[in-house]
């Protein structure tokens, strides 16, 4: 199916409305390889931020905006990043009456290809100025003076430290994958916040590390780690939280929780 995508291909940058050009992709690709079926054990959304978004006045004045976009991890599609980035690019010298009209386009678009209600919210630049950037709060972990050498996905670093039931908030800036198709390198930071049995520290360093070399989409990367640290760890309540550094005027923040909402979509220093 990424053998029909725009993903490591040629690409004509189209510069009038084109909705055609969004290229959706079953989340269930990547769901049915790791075990994860229909009953989710999670709930969550993709968090998406614009950079670059623009779009001709009815007078033929330029306008620009940033743009935030909430898909459902319940979603039955995720919406390619590249065919995402060109269909942004559409917009580029088309006409439209005001920025509701084009919020409004790009999310009946989105949740056409995503066949599920994405939340599409356009805003000014003038409203960064009332905006904040942060870092993950809790324990980072990439003080640790580790060794490692395993630079593909091993869930066998993650292990309990003690039976002791611990509430913690666990971070690093060391995500990084690599695009499924292009092999582009994704960089982010990851969050994890669990209750349950203590989970060793630097072995779960090691396994962010891992993925150091992992080809995966970032929706599919933290699900996997969802997954993996639900199955060896055991927890009993999980959150695991990506935020990644943007490539094309897009970055990506998926969020899994099976006890608490999403948080808003506030940038990290990184991003």
């Amino acid at each position: 199916m990424l053998k029909e995508s725009p993903l490591g291909q040629s690409s004509v940058y189209v510069e009038t409305y084109s909705p055609e050009l969004l290229f959706p992709i079953p989340r269930t690709l990547a769901r049915n390889k790791i075990g994860m079926h229909a009953d989710l054990p999670f709930d969550g959304v993709d968090l998406w931020s614009g950079y670059e978004i623009s779009w001709i006045n009815l007078n033929g004045k330029p306008e620009i905006a940033m743009a935030e976009f909430s898909f459902p991890c319940a979603s039955p599609n995720i919406v390619e990043s590249k065919s995402f980035k060109l269909y942004l690019n559409s917009f580029n010298q088309s006409q439209f009456e005001s920025i509701n009209h084009v919020q409004n386009a790009i999310q009946n678009d989105l949740s056409r290809a995503s066949e599920s209600n994405v939340i599409v919210d356009l805003f000014p630049l003038s409203h960064l100025k009332n905006r904040i950037l942060e870092e993950f709060s809790g324990i980072c972990l990439d003080s640790f003076d580790i060794k490692t050498d395993v630079y593909e996905v091993n869930k066998d670093f993650l292990t309990a430290a003690s039976a002791n039931i611990v509430d913690e908030v666990l971070y690093t800036n060391l995500l990084k994958s690599n695009c499924l198709a292009t092999g582009q390198p994704d960089w982010g930071s990851a969050l994890i916040h669990y209750v349950g049995p203590k989970i060793d520290q630097e072995g779960l360093l090691k396994y962010f590390i891992s993925f150091r070399r992992h080809s995966g989409f970032a929706e599919h990367c933290v699900e996997q780690i969802f997954h993996d640290l639900l199955i060896r760890c055991r927890p009993k309540q999980l959150t695991v939280y990506g935020r990644y550094t943007r490539r094309g005027g897009l970055d990506i923040n998926p969020f899994r929780s099976n006890f608490e909402k999403a948080p808003a979509n506030i940038r990290q220093f990184r991003q």
